[in-house]
């Protein structure tokens, strides 16, 4: 299976949060299974570091992801193409990049965001 997690799935992964359900833990640590998270979450990260909402910079959870088999998915034009083809049901533009690219890569998402399940995109609960 291949997973993409969002970046509230990311953050609890790699900070041990308990937030992050058995479920969800056991899908991101089988080794059977392809995890990868994108760009765009690391970048939404350091955003909001640099506006004081997180306690760390993204490029410090980039580091985290050598040691844990998590792939860093690039932007690519096909995932731009689907992005511009998604339905707008919310306003979150981090959101709409993490499901063009689940749909492209055919990657089902971890996330917390209930909303993302109206975009007829593989979702699992972090729960």
């Amino acid at each position: 299976m291949r997973l993409l997690l969002d970046t509230n799935a990311l953050i609890w992964w790699l900070t041990d949060d308990p937030k992050l359900g058995r479920r969800a833990r056991a899908l991101i640590s089988d080794s059977e299974n392809t995890v990868a998270t994108s760009i765009v979450s690391l970048w939404e990260i350091s955003i909001k570091w640099r506006v004081n909402k997180m306690d760390w910079p993204g490029s410090h959870f980039a580091a985290l992801l050598e040691d844990q088999r998590i792939d860093i998915l690039p932007i690519e034009i096909a995932h731009l193409a689907a992005l511009e083809e998604l339905p707008f049901h919310h306003g979150d533009p981090y959101d709409h990049m993490v499901l063009a690219q689940a749909r492209v890569e055919g990657a089902s998402i971890i996330t917390s965001d209930r909303r993302m399940a109206d975009y007829d995109i593989p979702c699992i609960s972090v729960a």
